[in-house]
């Protein structure tokens, strides 16, 4: 589970993507320019594979403000998502499709 107090990604996001894992789920923070403002967006797919080589209707995107308190419901949406599907993760551990 991430720690959202310990979670300090911001700055980092504000320059380049950030991603990671967790036991299975893939995860993925950018900034987005949007026409109403800059936002957060935040991208789950299983593993495997890499963004880049996961198919497109694998992935799940939420957007959150790109502010401090927005990472931290990115943090808790990441961890609710985690818990939430739970098998999905699980299953892509162990599965590998070429």
């Amino acid at each position: 589970m991430i720690d959202k107090e310990k979670f300090h990604v911001l700055n980092y996001v504000k320059k380049e993507e950030y991603s990671g894992s967790m036991d299975g789920m893939r995860y993925m923070l950018k900034k987005k320019e949007k026409e109403d403002g800059v936002k957060l967006e935040v991208i789950i797919w299983p593993e495997p594979f890499c963004y880049a080589k996961t198919e497109e209707a694998k992935k799940q995107r939420r957007e959150f403000e790109l502010t401090t308190e927005g990472v931290a419901q990115a943090a808790e949406w990441l961890n609710q998502q985690y818990m939430e599907q739970r098998p999905l993760w699980e299953l892509s551990k162990t599965t590998v499709k070429v």
